[in-house]
């Protein structure tokens, strides 16, 4: 399906079973939730999804069954994440095959490249597919920028169509804007600043604490778009303690806990990963814990289903 570059796609986590298998029942729940908070899109197997734990059969069979469970309700991306362009490129034609919708798409991993390079990298990508793409411009994590520069190359591509902007440059937005208008959709991906972002006029959210807290993560968003500022601000500022878990190395652990305090998840992860204990865990669970206590009543029409799309 066609997607509408705008709105709250959330980042989703996988689940896992006590066996350290795919929990398609938790994981349904999850996404049941999303969709009926009021979700525009979802992104499978990114850094939150532990893409870098997942095999290709798992990352197809997650995509493949996403895709039947929504029925067209929203657009389905896969997360691109890999080391090598011709793997990058394989994925890519898989995901086509399969039904997603689009692609969220990762420099290079493991490897340091330079603007030449990841160009390549990105072009190659674009060229083997018509699936939209997302870029996913995270030079904090990944080390790797997307320059504006860059970007004007980019533009040559039609199918490279939107940014997952994480530079954690609040200006870069308007930069974008100013150099290239409407040309790539803006998505803030750093859920702290979300509401700034939006306000700056970012199109939409990639978001991480929407995976616990998806009807107010869907609320900040519609209300800021309606120009409901001050209405928006009141939830935002209760939940930014929770927000702020989005920017820790552990963000996975943390997200996946305040799941399971919100009922629609499970702390399972996959080693590497371990679950957070001692005082880690006792300090994260006073964040959740604290703002389950001061849960704000959400404006009426702030979130759920707008409308659904002709499938």
């Amino acid at each position: 399906m066609k997607i509408k570059w705008s709105g709250v796609f959330p980042a989703v986590t996988t689940k896992f079973t006590d066996n350290d298998e795919l929990d398609f029942n938790a994981f349904d729940k999850n996404i049941y939730a999303q969709l009926e908070a009021g979700v525009d899109g979802l992104i499978l197997g990114g850094s939150l999804g532990e893409a870098s734990s997942l095999t290709n059969e798992e990352k197809f069979g997650l995509l493949s069954h996403t895709i039947k469970l929504v029925n067209g309700r929203v657009p389905v991306l896969l997360n691109i994440a890999e080391s090598t362009t011709k793997a990058a490129v394989q994925v890519a034609k898989t995901a086509k095959e399969l039904g997603a919708s689009g692609l969220m798409l990762l420099p290079p991993m493991r490897y340091y490249a330079d603007d030449e390079e990841t160009l390549a990298f990105f072009k190659s990508v674009a060229e083997s597919t018509d699936l939209p793409i997302m870029i996913y411009n995270n030079p904090v994590d990944y080390k790797i920028e997307v320059t504006l520069d860059m970007f004007a190359e980019l533009a040559n591509y039609e199918n490279i169509q939107a940014v997952k902007e994480s530079t954690r440059n609040i200006s870069n937005i308007t930069r974008m804007i100013n150099r290239f208008g409407d040309r790539f959709k803006i998505f803030t991906g750093v859920d702290p600043i979300a509401m700034e972002s939006l306000v700056m006029g970012a199109h939409g959210w990639v978001a991480g604490l929407v995976d616990a807290f998806p009807k107010e993560t869907v609320a900040i968003y519609r209300l800021v778009k309606s120009n409901r500022i001050q209405e928006a601000l009141t939830i935002y500022r209760w939940f930014l303690p929770v927000l702020e878990l989005d920017i820790h190395p552990k963000l996975v652990q943390y997200i996946k806990l305040a799941e399971v305090g919100t009922g629609i998840g499970t702390e399972n992860v996959r080693a590497p990963r371990l679950k957070i204990k001692g005082k880690e865990r006792e300090r994260v669970l006073k964040i959740i814990n604290d703002a389950l206590v001061a849960r704000p009543v959400l404006p009426e029409n702030s979130w759920g289903v707008l409308e659904l799309p002709a499938v």
